[in-house]
C-alpha cells in the first residue's frame, strides 16, 4: 500500500519526548483537578504530529486502550531533510528502542550503532526498488525513501528500517516517532538553558566563531561527512569536562559531535551524549518548564511541532497515561557492544560495526521483556547520566 496517500501532515519532527514529556505532564497535572490534566493532556496530545509509520500499521482505528504487558518503541533520528527536496535520501543518525517493560518501570534506552553491519530486506516504495542485501543499518533509511521527498520519504525509510530491525531482533515495534535533534533548539530556548554534566572534552566541527566575533564553521569535511580539516582563522566550540549550561545553539551542536571527542569513542560518545542531554531537558522542563503555566503553552508548542509520531492505533494520550509515573530519571540508557567498537573493513562499506554475541543477548532481552536481568550480569552496559 502507497505510504504517499497515508501520509497527509507532515511538521519537521523530533525525538520520542512525546512518550516520556507527555508522561511529565500528567504527573505535574495530577496535582490540580482532573478537569485541568484533562486540559494540558489534550493540548500536549493536540501538539504532536501522527503520520502512519510503521509497515504493520496501514490504517489502524484509533480507540481507546489499556497499553498492558511490554511495549518497544523505534526512535529515529535523521542526519539531513533539506536534501529532500533534490530527492536524496537521507540516512538515519540515530536508531534507538524504548523499551517499556510489562512493569511500566523502568524505561530503557537502547541506541543501535549506525554502522552496525546487517541485513536489509528487499523493498519497493513505488518509486525505487532496493534488492535487499548487506549494508550499515543507517543506509536502511535511505534506501527506503530513494526518489521520494517529504512526508512520504519519511514514511518508507521509516518502513524499511522498522522492517530491518525486525529481521535484526526479531521485535515489531509496538510505536515509533522520528527525532530531529534541531528541534532542541527551540525546546531549550522555551527552557532558557539547560544544564547538564559534561563527561569528556568536546571540540565542535560544526559551530565556531572568527576573531571578530562571528559565527563560522571551524573544519570542513570531506563528502562523507568524515576526516575534518581545520579551517584557519575560526575558533571552534569548546565544550570542557565538567558541568556545563547550554544555550539553544550550543545543546544542538553538542548532541552532533562525534569526531573530535576527547575519549576518541565517535558514535557511542554521541550516543552517550545524546542521552545524557535528552535526560537533561527532561529534567528542566520539569523543573522550570511544566511547572510554570506561563511557559507550559510554548514548551508544548516546541515539542509538538518537533515531531512525527505513529502510537499503532492507541492514542497518545493512553501511551501518557500509561507512562503517568515516569520520571526523567528512571530512565536507563544502554550502551551496545559496551560501549567499544568491535569493527570489521567490508569492500566498498570501509569500516562498520559488527553486533557482538553480548549484543544481541541484549536485545534478545529486549524482545522477551527480561532487559533488567541483563543488566545484572552487565552492570557496567549501563550509561552514566
Amino acid at each position: 500500500m502507497s505510504k504517499t496517500a497515508r501520509s497527509k501532515r507532515r511538521r519537521s519532527p523530533l525525538w520520542a519526548r512525546w512518550l516520556v514529556g507527555l508522561g511529565v505532564v500528567l504527573v505535574v497535572a495530577s496535582g490540580g483537578s482532573i478537569v485541568a490534566a484533562n486540559v494540558v493532556l489534550s493540548s500536549a496530545t493536540g501538539a504532536v504530529n501522527e503520520t502512519p509509520l510503521l509497515p504493520q500499521n496501514p490504517a489502524v482505528e484509533r480507540q481507546h486502550a489499556d497499553v498492558k504487558g511490554a511495549k518497544n518503541i523505534l526512535l529515529v533520528g535523521l542526519d539531513t531533510r533539506p536534501s529532500w527536496k533534490n530527492k536524496e535520501p537521507s540516512r538515519s543518525d540515530s536508531i534507538i528502542l524504548l523499551h517499556l517493560p510489562a512493569d511500566h518501570s523502568p524505561v530503557y534506552l537502547v541506541s543501535l550503532p549506525r554502522d552496525s553491519y546487517v541485513e536489509i530486506p528487499a523493498y519497493d516504495n513505488g518509486k525505487q526498488k532496493y534488492a535487499g542485501g548487506h549494508n550499515k543499518i543507517n543506509s536502511a533509511f535511505a534506501y527506503g525513501s530513494r526518489g521520494l521527498e517529504g512526508a512520504a520519504a519519511e514514511a518508507h525509510g521509516f518502513e524499511l528500517l522498522t522492517l530491518t530491525v525486525q529481521k535484526l531482533t526479531g521485535i515489531t515495534p509496538d510505536a515509533g516517532a522520528i527525532i530531529d535533534f534541531t528541534g532542541f533548539k527551540d525546546v531549550v530556548n522555551v527552557l532558557g538553558q539547560v544544564c547538564m554534566y559534561v563527561d569528556e572534552d568536546v571540540t565542535s566541527i560544526h559551530v565556531g566563531h572568527t576573531a571578530d566575533g562571528k559565527q563560522a564553521v571551524p573544519y570542513t569535511t570531506d563528502s562523507a561527512g568524515l576526516h575534518p580539516r581545520k579551517v584557519p582563522g575560526v575558533t571552534a566550540n569548546f565544550y570542557k569536562k565538567g558541568d556545563h549550561c547550554f544555550t539553544p545553539v550550543e545543546a544542538h551542536d553538542y548532541a552532533r559531535q562525534r569526531d573530535l571527542l576527547a575519549n576518541k569513542d565517535s558514535d557511542y560518545g554521541r550516543q552517550r551524549h545524546q542521552q545524557q542531554l535528552l535526560k537533561a531537558i527532561l529534567k528542566q522542563a520539569v523543573k522550570s518548564g511544566f511547572n510554570q503555566p506561563t511557559k507550559l503553552p510554548s514548551l508544548l508548542s516546541a515539542i509538538g511541532k518537533t515531531m512525527t509520531v505513529d502510537g499503532g492505533g492507541i492514542p497518545l494520550e493512553d501511551w501518557a497515561f500509561a507512562m503517568k509515573n515516569t520520571n526523567p530519571d528512571d530512565l536507563v540508557t544502554i550502551k551496545t557492544n559496551a560501549g567499544t567498537f568491535n569493527s570489521d573493513s567490508i569492500a566498498g562499506l570501509g569500516d562498520v560495526e559488527i553486533l557482538s554475541d553480548d549484543t544481541m543477548d541484549l536485545l534478545r532481552s529486549v524482545k522477551k521483556d527480561t532487559v533488567a536481568t541483563f543488566l545484572q550480569a552487565h552492570p557496567d552496559w549501563i550509561t552514566q547520566s
